[in-house]
């Protein structure tokens, strides 16, 4: 992978993350379509990681009003939001720990897998759109079931953004809730693959196979893109619509399964 292949991998990540068009199922077309076979999730951990930071820049001040309440040790809203998202992590923590080498297999097992969980992020978002659920504030319960699509978002193609504001949405959950809450729950689960990669010694160029500034420049076009992505969804979330974006991953989702039959 090339400097210049990896800060446009980068862009199309920042660009998709925020938006509920599944960034991981975007990165693998574009590797499909550049020709890049390297299957391993360094860069996808890598690039994922940018955004994350570009979500702490964005949320800089309730993050850090966040952390201030949690360690006065008294149960507030502002704990009681930060316990809501640590709940949030047991699925996908769950499958990071047990089935991470089941998920190094799909991302290298080609494109038709993505294409598929397009068309099933397509049905998610015109379900939550269709929704007719009470309103209702984001409860432990809420949380944990939101915690489970994001485990199951770890499918390329599956968006995780559109699965767990969808899934906020049809519990009943105020869509500017289930926003912030998508944004923030991530986090810790990125941030702490990261660690984890980096002490490792997998981020080398050696054992990714990707040089140290391809992964380099692919970080600063993410972390740029994202700061974008993540401000417009903000703002789209409370007034648009979602069926926009389940045609658009409807339309791509049937492209890509046909290309993959074809090629």
């Amino acid at each position: 992978m090339s400097f210049i292949e990896a800060f446009l991998l980068g862009i199309v990540q920042g660009l998709t993350e925020f938006l509920p068009v599944s960034s991981s199922g975007h990165l693998a077309i574009g590797k499909e379509l550049l020709g890049i076979e390297i299957n391993n999730l360094t860069f996808e951990i890598t690039v994922h990681a940018a955004t994350v930071l570009s979500t702490i820049v964005v949320f800089r001040k309730e993050i850090c009003s966040l952390i201030k309440e949690l360690f006065r040790f008294k149960y507030n809203n502002e704990t009681a939001f930060v316990l809501k998202i640590f709940l949030s992590m047991i699925p996908v923590f769950i499958v990071g720990v047990f089935f991470k080498d089941f998920v190094k297999d799909i991302f290298g097992s080609g494109i038709l897998i993505t294409g598929i969980c397009l068309l099933v992020t397509s049905v998610l978002l015109l379900t939550a759109q269709f929704s007719k659920s009470k309103i209702k504030e984001l409860g432990y319960k809420e949380s944990f079931i939101i915690g489970i699509a994001q485990a199951f978002a770890v499918f390329p193609g599956l968006s995780r953004s559109g699965a767990t504001i969808s899934t906020g949405i049809m519990l009943g959950v105020k869509r500017e809730d289930v926003a912030r809450f998508s944004f923030l729950m991530v986090l810790i689960p990125i941030l702490g693959e990261s660690f984890l990669e980096l002490i490792s010694g997998e981020l080398s160029g050696a054992v990714s196979g990707i040089s140290v500034p391809a992964l380099f420049g692919g970080f600063i076009s993410a972390f740029i893109s994202g700061l974008l992505a993540c401000k417009v969804m903000i703002a789209l979330v409370k007034r648009v619509k979602l069926n926009g974006f389940a045609i658009y991953c409807a339309l791509l989702g049937v492209g890509i399964i046909v290309y993959s039959f074809l090629r």
